[in-house]
């Protein structure tokens, strides 16, 4: 992977409070909140990033309307204004007579930002940020309080998504110079002809800056930033600087004389087709800007009106399955005309191979990884299916089988990382790794079908699930049954067979023998149960690591299958992996144990779980940490905590019914959200948390940062929350639906409602009284309705009815617990009752 996963509590309950919607409850519904509700920040903004995305269109900069330059991929240039495929502008700023505006409070909404700011003579200015979905263009809206002249500055940076600054070739030798001139109304700025790089195409890129007001005038130069300077960032950088020795951007100026009271509209557009399609873009921006914000606000509405949910007894858990709804639909992309090639990890530039008409995907984070993954987005599916957000996990597997099938000429290999142009940077047959990423993908596609009862969806990705299995279970060679290749760590020293690659081989066999089961496909079944079933029962011998270590191996080596343990966090995986009927891949001791010695010092600190963790290590300065075993690692400890490595043990906890644990990590997850001590863009979650060996994002310049949106996250909050907590479980390629709660020790309420499931919806709430249990489900679902409910720890049932009629009391035993069960009966509206005996 590119990217290696490879407070005071009084302030954060108040800032929780003060950003919850009130929700009003019925049974077993929950009203419907409009959205998330706003959250702000006025302290330390020009050390804040922000990020404004729609699916053709995104903004990045800093929180006091300045555009630092930023990121790392081609170092400086990852902020500013992009079109997928290409930058367009640096940034745009803003002048009120003269004085450059800079904000005091920055507010996140759900879909838009807004921004204050302070002008001379006591003026003031609202900006609103916006960039509507389906255009490719931006607007902002500047509501003045008086009368005023403003000045606007944009200067212009059209470079294409790859080459990066560190490539062969790199974009100092590609990146061609920026003309500029004024149309009458706009600033036009184009980088037309060939880079002079073998291999090259000719390219016609445009942008545009305009209003709906005539300009009293204008001005065109090569500096044109606003307050900021033209300051490069070298080697080593300045703590702040504004252009890269990459950038060829030139500028330009319009003025306005504008009544007050009054907003005022301006548009970036652009295109990587030429000139005329990029005024179209600028005028269908212009036409209506109030009424594309409130179309993205009416958006954003419908996506907060699914998967609400009540948990009274963790509000700040309950916000973050808000914004987390949110930050999946911030990461919808989509781009057209991919020419599709495999650069060999940046050192190679070849011709395509072929082309992709139009892809859409689910960004991995804002500003350096806004662009196709795997891993990512087969792990945020998760967070996806939960949120009735179905329709971008589906648009992103069929983008990875689309390019796949033309850079790995159908071998079945899933590619790890594909820029909006085409270029796959790694994943490519010749690359020895990413074989999780090729296992999970048809793990991907059964949980959309299960979730969905979609099964066209399914048999469009079928043949494509069947040859990664095969094309994985083929890697080999010392025909042990465990694939070689790499997984989500990216470190030196591993065995060539890992631990997170075998165990998703396990779930992937099964989940595509489901797919082949319902499809009739009975010889694949067969195949792919076989391999699943060999692989299981030796699985436990061979992985285990024993000892003080208590966890399984990260990987085995050859000869012989010498297991190495070296403490990352793929060691929870076999708990987080889930199996078709519920069961995680890993033993239930064994994974008690596992996740035991996970909750210690050595692998979770105060924002989460350890990248690696700490102990003994043959190079003594190596274990930064406490041990918690005495094995001798070969790699030192990294406590960099990942929004990811903590979705897994919140996931992992789940499994087993451990949910006191389980909230050491989804309160992490959404403290990196919620927490103004914490988050860098209120309501983003990021990629990595403040972290003992990582710091924080804001101790770091622009260019050395994590994410400040990172889309995997979600996977850590709203899975434990829809299907753990609330037991959600559609298995609608089948006709069936599972419901069975589980509530978190001390609290006696949890619901949700509107969980979209297929064409239909599920209501949910689960309430203790005593010794009284009482599960209520609204199935609006064309399914077959299992409920039950997860027992509370030492208790047995002394008598239960559905819908008023005595049932069963047999207790089936789970990994999450102790669960008392009924059905299948027909959906609908039921009532679960439950006497205990203590």
């Amino acid at each position: 992977m590119a990217h290696s996963v490879r407070v005071g509590r009084r302030r954060l309950l108040a800032a929780a409070a003060a950003a919850v919607t009130v929700l009003g409850f019925g049974p077993p519904a929950v009203a419907h909140p409009a959205a998330p509700g706003t959250l702000s920040e006025t302290s330390q903004l020009g050390n804040r990033r922000f990020v404004v995305t729609g699916d053709r269109m995104f903004e990045v900069g800093a929180e006091d309307a300045t555009y630092p330059a930023t990121g790392f991929h081609t170092r400086g240039e990852m902020g500013g204004f992009w079109t997928q495929p290409i930058k367009l502008l640096d940034g745009v700023w803003f002048a009120a007579d003269g004085t450059w505006l800079r904000a005091d409070k920055f507010t996140s909404g759900a879909g838009y930002t807004q921004m204050s700011l302070a002008g001379p003579g006591g003026l003031t200015v609202q900006r609103t940020d916006v960039v509507p979905d389906g255009g490719r263009a931006a607007l902002i809206g500047l509501t003045v309080s008086k009368s005023v002249r403003l000045t606007v500055d944009a200067h212009s940076e059209l470079m294409s998504v790859y080459p990066w600054g560190s490539t062969t070739p790199s974009q100092t030798d590609f990146n061609l110079p920026d003309t500029g001139a004024f149309d009458g109304r706009n600033l036009v700025f184009r980088d037309r002809g060939t880079p002079p790089v073998a291999g090259a195409r000719a390219h016609d890129y445009a942008a545009l800056v305009g209003s709906s007001l005539t300009p009293s005038a204008h001005a065109l130069g090569a500096g044109m930033r606003g307050p900021q300077g033209d300051v490069i960032c070298g080697d080593p950088a300045p703590a702040v600087c504004d252009d890269t020795p990459y950038g060829k951007g030139t500028g330009g100026q319009l003025t306005y004389d504008v009544a007050g009271g009054r907003t005022v509209w301006f548009a970036v557009a652009g295109s990587d087709q030429g000139l005329a399609p990029a005024r179209a873009e600028l005028a269908r921006a212009l036409r209506d800007p109030a009424g594309a914000l409130a179309a993205k606000k009416a958006a954003r509405a419908a996506v907060a009106r699914r998967t609400t949910v009540d948990l009274p007894g963790d509000r700040l858990l309950q916000q973050s399955v808000e914004w987390s709804k949110q930050n999946l639909a911030d990461s919808v992309q989509e781009s057209h005309d991919l020419h599709v090639f495999t650069s060999n990890q940046g050192t190679q530039f070849p011709a395509p191979t072929g082309t992709v008409d139009e892809v859409r995907w689910m960004g991995a984070g804002w500003p350096d990884y806004p662009w196709i993954f795997a891993t990512d987005g087969e792990y945020s599916a998760y967070a996806a299916v939960a949120s009735g957000q179905f329709q971008a996990v589906e648009d992103h597997l069929k983008a990875l089988r689309d390019v796949s099938e033309i850079a790995n000429q159908r071998s079945g290999k899933v590619v790890h990382e594909v820029t909006p142009d085409g270029q796959v940077y790694f994943g490519a047959n010749a690359d020895a790794g990413n074989t999780d990423e090729t296992v999970k993908f048809p793990s991907a596609v059964a949980l959309v079908w299960r979730w969905t009862g979609d099964n066209r969806f399914r048999d469009d990705l079928y043949d494509f699930a069947v040859r990664n299995m095969k094309y994985a279970v083929a890697l080999d060679a010392d025909g042990d049954g465990w694939p070689e290749g790499s997984g989500n760590v990216e470190r030196p020293g591993m065995g060539a067979e890992k631990l997170d690659v075998t165990v998703y081989t396990i779930r992937g066999l099964l989940d595509l023998a489901d797919m082949a089961t319902a499809k009739g496909d009975r010889a694949t079944a067969a195949w792919a149960t076989a391999q699943a079933r060999t692989r299981e029962q030796k699985f436990e011998a061979a992985w285990w690591y024993g000892g003080d270590a208590n966890s399984y191996a990260d990987s085995l080596s050859d000869p012989g299958n010498v297991k190495t343990y070296q403490r990352y966090w793929i060691g929870a995986v076999p708990m987080e992996a889930e199996l078709p009927g519920g069961a995680p891949v890993a033993s239930t001791a064994h994974a008690l144990t596992g996740l035991a010695q996970r909750e210690r010092d050595c692998f979770t600190g105060e924002f989460g779980f350890f990248h690696t963790g700490t102990g003994p290590t043959s190079d003594p300065a190596g274990n930064k940490g406490p041990s918690c075993d005495t094995v001798t690692s070969a790699v030192q400890s990294e406590r960099d905590i990942f929004s990811l490595g903590n979705s897994i043990m919140a996931v992992a906890e789940g499994n087993f019914g451990r949910l006191t644990q389980q909230a050491t990590y989804t309160t992490a997850n959404a403290r990196s959200q919620l927490d103004p001590s914490v988050w860098e863009m209120p309501g983003a979650m990021p990629e990595i948390l403040p972290s003992p060996d990582f710091g924080t994002n804001m101790s770091k310049d622009f260019l050395s940062r994590s994410s400040v949106l990172q889309t995997w996250g979600a996977y850590g909050i709203l899975w434990p929350v829809v299907h753990q907590q609330l037991g959600v479980d559609p298995d609608l390629g089948h006709g069936l639906v599972s419901v069975v709660p589980q509530l978190p020790a001390g609290q006696t309420h949890i619901a949700g409602s509107d969980i979209a499931v297929g064409n239909g919806h599920l209501d949910v709430r689960a309430d203790q009284r005593g010794r009284t249990l009482t599960v209520a489900v609204n199935a609006a679902v064309h399914a077959r309705l299992s409920a039950g409910v997860v027992l509370p720890a030492g208790t047995s049932v002394a008598s239960a009815t559905l819908d008023g009629r005595p049932v069963g009391t047999r207790v089936t035993h789970t990994t999450r617990g102790d669960a008392l069960l009924t059905g299948p009966t027909a959906a609908g509206r039921h009532t679960l009752v439950v006497t205990l005996r203590q």
